[in-house]
């Protein structure tokens, strides 16, 4: 009798030993990974050094935020290797931070703004950066930016420098603002999907692409006045900064092309012919000239600077002191989602835990509500404001401030707050409410397919391949029109007014902040710190600190991430860069998984689509 193993057994054999050997070198291969990471961050010396007449080099790499998103720590680690890449978010409190702390940091003389990564942040947040440019400047220091090129956002925020300078062939491009989408009536009745839409508000125009080939009148109406506004606010704002006429930064095409040929087709030229920028200069001509006003650094090779994020590093290293009264902020930045969310999204379970976290917390005697938001569900904004409700009940002041949206869900967690502040370019209200169920038993029926069957109830039957009956169309769109009055019945109880004046200035239209100030849909125009001020005045607190109230990681989490980010700068920058490919097709799935992560359970929406601006 043969003692050599079956053929089934030998092959059994063979997969697990390759199955054991694959397993074996993975965990090996991430195990001693990690303690070469380990090693090489703990030989690092990571002392930052700021030399005596350094100047703070803002270069803002990324898009400025509110809350930054929860990211894997791998991914974190890969991305914050890389920080000139401009994929990044930064936070606008550490922005902020920086820039005060420099102010009064006697080793730091003079800023530098360099803002060629800086990506699409809202006017709002660059306008409290640009604030606090201004309170560096008031201490005697002065800003200078330079630049190979300036966007509309950098050029904004390089208008509040002393001194402008653009590469000799750079250019500066201010396009003003616009509002254009596609649109497919056409496109879905060749393909015969049926667009089932349900909305109350003249001007909730998120379904318009589905039923139109072009924008309504009352859209156009809509947008071209609240662009107005904005682009008034832009202009003005950079007008003063630079001493020229507003009307000077928005050329028409004949009015440019005529400029562009006084400057022999050279842009750069034409923007120092325009003033938009005071002088220019190459890379290494801005270089020779620091070094004239700041001194050569200690290697030789640049002037005597610290970066942003190297000198964020060093501020974050002081110990802070922290008193035993407290106002709470709890930012609620995204979409408003339903269930627990990670950072960067609001979730009607995870936020409305933040606020009970306060609530709870004897520390905290008064709470600031950030809210950052276009909306989203409106199952989950009614969560979240039933918490700002028990928060009052609580005899703690809730005060909400606005950033660069908070429209739609985002003003219906906000409404019931003691006090709402909001920026001038704030986009607010959308105070209006929609559905749409899109159908495909035509298009099915075109290839052969069809549904049929029976039921105890119309409801039973309810398909995307059955369609709607007129009956359950009704029902559907008798729940959006309570939804509607519902929303500007809250809206009328805590604004103290009529429902009249409410729908009036409802309809789904979008204001910015300084006309919801006229319209009584804020009470004021303000800051984040005017917030803070003001919840400590209505907890009658004299001294008090402020503590973010977020989502707490567990040990394990805080040490892996700490740990990856400590090492992130090590990696080589090629595992970290993207190809553009992988980063137009990261794009398409963030749209996607937006769309996706939409999931109120009555399909119900509070929902900004105007807000993108």
């Amino acid at each position: 009798m043969s003692t050599k193993p079956s053929i089934f057994k030998r092959m059994f054999l063979l997969t697990w030993n390759t199955i054991n050997g694959l397993r074996k070198l993975f965990l090996n291969l991430v195990f001693f990974g990690l303690i070469a990471i380990i090693i090489v961050t703990l030989a690092a010396d990571d002392t930052i050094e700021v030399e005596n007449g350094s100047a703070l080099v803002l270069n803002l790499s990324g898009i400025i935020v509110d809350q930054k998103r929860q990211v894997d720590p791998i991914e974190a680690a890969m991305k914050s290797g890389n920080e000139t890449d401009g994929s990044g978010e930064i936070l606008l409190a550490d922005v902020l931070t920086v820039i005060n702390n420099a102010a009064a940091d006697d080793r730091i003389s003079q800023m530098v703004l360099d803002l060629g990564m800086l990506n699409g942040t809202g006017i709002s947040k660059l306008q409290s950066i640009g604030n606090a440019l201004e309170s560096f400047k008031a201490s005697g220091k002065t800003v200078v930016a330079n630049g190979n090129w300036y966007g509309q956002n950098q050029y904004f925020l390089a208008s509040f420098a002393d001194k402008v300078y653009l590469n000799p062939q750079g250019s500066v491009e201010i396009e003003g603002l616009g509002r254009y989408r596609l649109y497919f009536k056409s496109a879905l009745e060749k393909l015969k999907i049926n667009a089932h839409v349900f909305r109350v508000g003249t001007f909730k125009s998120a379904v318009e692409p589905f039923i139109r080939d072009d924008m309504s009148d009352a859209a156009k109406e809509a947008n071209l006045m609240l662009l107005n506004d904005l682009w008034k606010s832009y202009a003005d704002t950079v007008a003063a900064n630079r001493g020229i006429n507003s009307v000077d930064l928005s050329l028409s095409a004949d009015e440019y092309l005529k400029q562009l040929d006084k400057a022999d087709g050279q842009s750069a030229e034409m923007a120092l012919n325009m003033n938009w920028v005071d002088g220019l200069k190459s890379a290494e001509e801005f270089r020779l000239s620091m070094v004239d006003a700041v001194g050569k650094s200690a290697d030789g090779e640049s002037y005597k600077h610290v970066s942003f994020y190297d000198y964020l590093s060093v501020t974050h290293s002081h110990p802070t002191l922290s008193l035993n009264d407290k106002v709470g902020i709890v930012v609620a930045k995204g979409n408003i989602l339903n269930g627990s969310q990670p950072a960067g999204q609001i979730g009607g379970e995870s936020t409305s835990q933040l606020l009970r976290k306060a609530r709870f917390d004897d520390s905290i005697k008064a709470v600031v509500l950030r809210v950052d938001s276009p909306g989203g569900s409106a199952f989950a904004s009614e969560q979240i404001r039933q918490e700002v409700l028990a928060l009052k009940e609580a005899n703690k002041p809730v005060i909400v401030s606005m950033g660069s949206y908070a429209a739609s869900g985002g003003y219906w967690i906000s409404a019931s707050a003691d006090y709402i502040y909001a920026t001038p370019t704030t986009l607010t209200g959308s105070i209006g409410i929609f559905g749409m169920i899109t159908t495909f038993e035509d298009s099915l029926a075109s290839i052969g397919v069809h549904t049929d069957g029976v039921g105890t109830s119309e409801w039973a039957g309810f398909s995307v391949t059955k369609g709607l009956s007129p009956q359950i169309e009704a029902v559907i769109q008798r729940h959006i029109e309570r939804g509607y009055h519902d929303f500007i019945s809250l809206v009328a109880t805590e604004r103290d007014m009529t429902l009249e004046k409410v729908d009036s200035i409802a309809q789904g239209r979008v204001w910015t902040g300084r006309k919801a100030l006229e319209l009584g849909l804020v009470d004021d125009l303000g800051e984040l710190q005017d917030a803070v001020t003001k919840a400590a005045q209505m907890a009658s607190m004299e001294q008090y600190d402020t503590e973010v109230i977020e989502k707490e990681l567990s040990p394990q989490e805080q040490f892996v991430q700490e740990m990856f980010a400590s090492a992130a700068s090590y990696i080589p920058a090629s595992v970290t860069e993207s190809s553009t490919l992988e980063t137009i097709l990261s794009q398409w799935s963030t749209v996607i998984e937006e769309f996706k992560s939409f999931d109120d359970p009555n399909g119900v929406y509070l929902y900004c689509d105007t807000c993108n601006y």
